[in-house]
């Protein structure tokens, strides 16, 4: 029981940088995972909201919230992929040219 190693150790001392790219989650994705988040417990709370004195409400209601559950699921599995191609514009090529160098005589 000497050389039992739980984990390696990290240097993490340039901050919250270093530990996000631990876990695998970048800027871009710590903010779709909060959003996909919120959006779960808006939808707990129409799901909590449900009542059975009016049942044509009580299906809308718990329709809007499956519908929220399932963009809540799809933004946190996909959502720094389908933001990533939103953000990141490729600068578009040069099309100037250089002009040519002058002939030494």
């Amino acid at each position: 029981m000497s050389d039992f190693t739980l984990a390696a150790p990290i240097d993490m001392s340039t901050g919250f940088s270093d530990f996000f790219a631990t876990i695998g989650l970048t800027g871009s994705g710590l903010v779709t995972k909060a959003t996909a988040a919120v959006l779960v417990v808006i939808a707990l709370k129409m799901m909590g909201q449900l009542s059975g004195a009016d049942p044509k409400k009580a299906l809308r209601v718990g329709s809007m919230a499956v519908g929220t559950l399932f963009v809540a699921v799809i933004l946190a599995m996909y959502g720094s992929t389908l933001f990533s191609t939103v953000t990141n514009q490729p600068t578009p090529p040069t099309t100037q040219q250089q002009p040519a160098p002058a002939p030494k005589v």
